[in-house]
């Protein structure tokens, strides 16, 4: 793409989210380096970019997810951005489905990056290896059931071994039991329901599980000592 191209085209932003950018930071690499292989000219905004609102937003602090989505859209127009590409399933959902309802003149478009790598599959940019790996999949609930993105990672993890559903998957899929601020108020319940997670997993007989939520991947990294949890990133060769 040329300059002139470039300047009215606008930026892409790769937003990772806190959690990710914050805690685990190698997933952020992870997908820095896959956008980077895709042939995908991002920008990041680091300090610049403020919390996407979701855990205050959930937690019914409307006021101050409204303010923290009012200087987000502030600091993207002001860099030129046109689309963000996010990893984290929270982030995805409330800039596309919460931002339109929170505040006026949003309109940027957002790409959750399961989407971005299933494309670029198809479109033979990428291709991961087979690792012959016999694994599950674990749905994110933002991804899942609030979002509906279910086949991407399927189609991407298809790739590099075989997949076998937990008894509930897709928009029926059990949750991690951290989201909606159950890990950091209700920790033991948080953990109660993880082991019953482990559960649905082991009863696949796969020894793997991956993800695409950095909360969903720590947490049931945290309760899972013979299972081995992995993000999808870092399954992505």
């Amino acid at each position: 793409m040329g300059f002139l191209e470039k300047i009215f085209a606008g930026n892409v932003l790769y937003y990772p989210g806190c959690l990710t950018k914050f805690v685990a930071k190698d997933i952020e690499d992870n997908y820095k380096k896959i956008l980077q292989k895709i042939g995908i000219d991002f920008i990041q905004l680091k300090d610049l970019e403020v919390c996407c609102g979701s855990p205050i937003f959930n937690a019914g602090h409307k006021k101050e997810a409204i303010e923290l989505a009012e200087k987000n859209l502030k600091t993207f127009k002001e860099h030129g951005i046109k689309k963000i590409i996010t990893s984290c399933p929270a982030c995805y959902k409330t800039f596309s489905v919460d931002y339109p309802k929170l505040i006026k003149d949003w309109n940027i478009k957002v790409e959750h990056i399961t989407i971005t790598i299933d494309r670029a599959i198809k479109e033979k940019k990428i291709s991961p290896k087979n690792l012959h790996l016999k694994f599950t999949y674990h749905d994110p609930c933002h991804l899942s059931k609030h979002c509906k993105i279910i086949k991407e990672p399927r189609e991407i993890l298809k790739n590099i071994g075989e997949l076998k559903e937990m008894r509930l998957s897709g928009e029926n899929s059990f949750c991690c039991g951290a989201g909606s601020g159950v890990k950091n108020n209700y920790k033991e319940l948080a953990n109660e329901i993880a082991i019953e997670k482990n559960k649905m997993i082991k009863e696949t007989n796969c020894k793997t599980v991956i993800t695409t939520c950095p909360m969903c991947y720590l947490h049931l990294k945290e309760n899972s000592k013979d299972i081995e949890v992995k993000e999808l990133s870092e399954v992505i060769k």
